[in-house]
Formats: C-alpha cells, sequence, structure tokens
C-alpha cells in the first residue's frame, strides 16, 4: 500500500532532519522579497508631478514677452497668473475630496488633460481676457487637483511609516520638474518665441496621463497589500459621497481652531515668498538688472536642485525633530536672505547670488513636510482636506504678491519694495509658527489646541 505522508507538525525533529532534502528546504525558507507597493505608487507619483511641473515654469518667462508682444502690462500679466495661483489653491481642497469620491487616478489624469487643453490654447489669444481665461482658469483648476493635497492624499493612504520622508520626496518633485523644464522652456522662449514653450508644457502634461491610468492605483486595498509599515491590513473604505459638503466640514470644523488659522497664515506667506514673488517675477527683475533670462531662468532651476535636497531633509527632520521650531527656523532665514536679494542683482552670476539660490533652494518648499504633519495632527482623517484648505491660503497669498509684485514694478520701476516686504512677512510667519500648540493628549482631532 502506498504510505501516507506525515504532516511536518506532527513528524519528530530527527525524523525530519534525516528525510529532508537540504538544498530545497533552504532555498524555500528564504523566499525573495519584493519591495512594497507603496514604493511604486509613490514613485509614480514622482514621475507625474514632475510631468506637470511645466506649467508652474512658465509663467515668469512669459511676462516680458507678453509684454512685448501685445503691450500689455505687468499688472495685467500678473493678474492673469494671479487667478491661475488662487483657483490653484482654491480648488485643492475639493480635489482631496474628489479622490474620496471617484479616485486618486481618474481625479489626476483629467486634470493633467484640462492643463494641457489650457497650455494649448494660449497659443491663438489676442486679448488679455483669454490669458485668464486660459491660463488663469483652466489651468489654475487642473493644477489645482494636482497640488499637494495630491502627494498627502498618497502618502496618507499608502504610508503609515516614513510619512515625513515621503512626503517630503512628492514636494520635491515639483522642483525636479522645475529642474528640468525651466532650462528647456527659457531656452524655447528665447530662441523660438513663447508660443512652442506653451505647447510643450501641454505636451508634457498629456505624456503623464497613460502613465496614471496603468500604473497608479487609488488604496493598497487595491492591490492586497497593507499601508507600508502597517501593522494589519486596511480595507478601502467606500467612496464619499458629498465630496463639496466633505470640503466645506472639514473647512467650518477646522475654522473653529487656532492652528487652522495660524497654519493658513504661515503658509499665505510662504505662497507669496515662493509661487507668487521669486518663482513669477525673479527673472523679470533679474532681467532689469541686464542678466539675459537664459542665465536667471537657469539660477531658478539651481534653485529646484537644491529644493530637492532640502524638502526630503525637511521630511526627514519632521519626523524626529520639533516641527513647530522647523517651520520657525525655515521662515526666519527665508525672510534674511530676501532682505538681501536687492543687493545682490546685477547683470552677471556672481558667487553671491550662486549662495543666494543655494541658500534659497533648500528652503524653498521645506515649510510642506511640518504643514503638513501638523495637519494630520491635529484634523487626523480630514487632514489631507484641511491641508488642501491650508495650501489654498498659500496659493492666495502667491496669487496676491504675484499681482501685487507687478503693480509695484509699473509703479516705481523696481521689485525692491516686494522683496523688503517680504522678508518681513516672513519674520511674522517665523512667530506664528512659534505660537502653534501642541493638541492635547487624549483630545480628539480638531478640538482647540492646548493652550
Amino acid at each position: 500500500m502506498p504510505q501516507t505522508p506525515q504532516t511536518p507538525e506532527l513528524r519528530p525533529p530527527a525524523a525530519e532532519d534525516r528525510t529532508a532534502a537540504p538544498a530545497p528546504v533552504a532555498a524555500e525558507a528564504v523566499p525573495r522579497r519584493r519591495p512594497h507597493r507603496a514604493w511604486s505608487v509613490a514613485a509614480v507619483t514622482f514621475l507625474t508631478i514632475i510631468g506637470a511641473a511645466g506649467f508652474a515654469s512658465l509663467p515668469g518667462l512669459l511676462i516680458d514677452p507678453l509684454h512685448a508682444e501685445f503691450h500689455w502690462s505687468r499688472g495685467t500679466i500678473g493678474f492673469a497668473v494671479s487667478v491661475n495661483l488662487a483657483l490653484y489653491g482654491l480648488t485643492a481642497p475639493f480635489a482631496a475630496a474628489l479622490m474620496d469620491r471617484f479616485g486618486i487616478r481618474r481625479v489626476v489624469a483629467v486634470a493633467l488633460t484640462v492643463i494641457a487643453v489650457g497650455a494649448g490654447l494660449t497659443v491663438f489669444m489676442t486679448a488679455a481676457w483669454q490669458l485668464v481665461l486660459l491660463w488663469g482658469v483652466l489651468v489654475g483648476l487642473g493644477s489645482g487637483s494636482m497640488a499637494l493635497a495630491f502627494a498627502a492624499t498618497v502618502t496618507n493612504r499608502w504610508f503609515t511609516a516614513r510619512r515625513g520622508l515621503v512626503t517630503g520626496i512628492l514636494t520635491a518633485a515639483g522642483a525636479s520638474g522645475q529642474l528640468v523644464f525651466l532650462p528647456v522652456l527659457s531656452w524655447i522662449v528665447d530662441r523660438h518665441d513663447w508660443r512652442p514653450a506653451a505647447v510643450t508644457v501641454a505636451l508634457a502634461a498629456l505624456a503623464v496621463v497613460p502613465l496614471v491610468w496603468l500604473l497608479l492605483r487609488d488604496h493598497p486595498a487595491d492591490v492586497g497589500v497593507a499601508p507600508y509599515g502597517a501593522d494589519a491590513f486596511v480595507p478601502k473604505p467606500p467612496p464619499q459621497r458629498g465630496a463639496a459638503r466633505r470640503a466645506v466640514r472639514a473647512l467650518v470644523s477646522a475654522a473653529r481652531t487656532g492652528p487652522f488659522w495660524l497654519l493658513a497664515g504661515t503658509f499665505a506667506i510662504c505662497g507669496a515668498t515662493t509661487n507668487g514673488l521669486v518663482k513669477t517675477h525673479f527673472v523679470p527683475a533679474a532681467h532689469d538688472h541686464g542678466m539675459p533670462m537664459t542665465a536667471a531662468a537657469s539660477l531658478l532651476a539651481v534653485i529646484g536642485v537644491f529644493d530637492i535636497a532640502g524638502t526630503i531633509a525637511s521630511g526627514w527632520f519632521t519626523d524626529r525633530f520639533n516641527i513647530r521650531r522647523l517651520l520657525a527656523v525655515y521662515y526666519g532665514l527665508r525672510g534674511l536672505s530676501l532682505m538681501f536679494l536687492p543687493l545682490l542683482l546685477s547683470d552677471t552670476v556672481h558667487p553671491p547670488m550662486v549662495f543666494f539660490i543655494v541658500f534659497y533652494g533648500l528652503d524653498w518648499v521645506a515649510t510642506v513636510p511640518p504643514t503638513i504633519a501638523l495637519c494630520r495632527e491635529h484634523y487626523g482623517e480630514d487632514g489631507a482636506i484641511v491641508f488642501g484648505w491650508v495650501l489654498a491660503a498659500h496659493q492666495v497669498g502667491a496669487a496676491l504678491i504675484a499681482f501685487l509684485g507687478g503693480l509695484a514694478r509699473d509703479a516705481f520701476g523696481t521689485y525692491n519694495p516686494v522683496w523688503y516686504a517680504s522678508g518681513a512677512l516672513c519674520a511674522l510667519a517665523a512667530l506664528m509658527a512659534l505660537v502653534i500648540r501642541e493638541r492635547r493628549t487624549g483630545a480628539a482631532p480638531g478640538q482647540p489646541a492646548a493652550v
């Protein structure tokens, strides 16, 4: 009769040692470990943000060409940029809620398509209102859905460990895109006019859509894994209906707490001194001093290089140090650097200017990982949506400075008053960051912070 095999649990150790084949057991006992799927999702997110970063690189390069061709004032062009920046921020909280309702993949794919349509149609514009409609409204709405709330949502869903580091890496993706696009776009504008540059931005956004649709996944449960660092499998929550209502409810609830207004105020100053001021007006300000556009754009690209290192390092610091003090240091150093910038602008690139670029690059969006961490600390599951509203304040601040900076240049013939005022605002932001209190031990997210 054929022998009935014994189960491994019932076989004595000695018998198991005599009958087991050493080589196959060793091969089966050490399975090859694959990287967690969360890292591939983070990589796709990183590449997606890079591909969509062209829209953020172009406005500062268009001010002088549009002024020369259409004779629009810098204030008018700055107004179109300010509409773009404001809608970018105001769309973000609704985008986070829409991602909960329809999924990350669908929302991001539609947003990239809208960006491509808005940027592509600008080549046919002949009036300033068309610039406001296409670049301001369409690209603003599309880019708002691709805002930092996208990175926050991916991080919250796919990671429970290393959240600060991943947030820093995904935040740095925008700077990486700036590094890729700025030198190329400035060369295109300088050699071939601004229209081919707008088409380049549109094609880059479209090129990322297949990558998003094929490789991005909405939730770890979609591929049967737990979030990275989680002890247990997390089931996918049902689609959240009423995305707009949920975003408004999150705002109303957060607005009753002090930390929300402090975070919104500091982040508004962050936006004013980065996207609104430097990204929009640095190139024309340097050009006022005789610096070629390509050289000034290359300096902005160098900011992108060091922004990557600074933001990733900030994510690492966020996991380990007091995040309120980190924010205060970041804003304080940024304000000092802006105060010195008017003394550094000239017709050539010299070592002190390079030092400013490196220094400012390290601090560019280093504020994002600790700000997201504070939103998560105070508002729990609604942290990504609340961060979307904080980001809205960031973009409103950027929009105001983009517009007022153009007006100041028209009125005073120089950007110097704007640099000094922005430095003072950074000092105020540093003080605001220091007074954000920790949430009371045992208090539910959304309750007032400890006094």
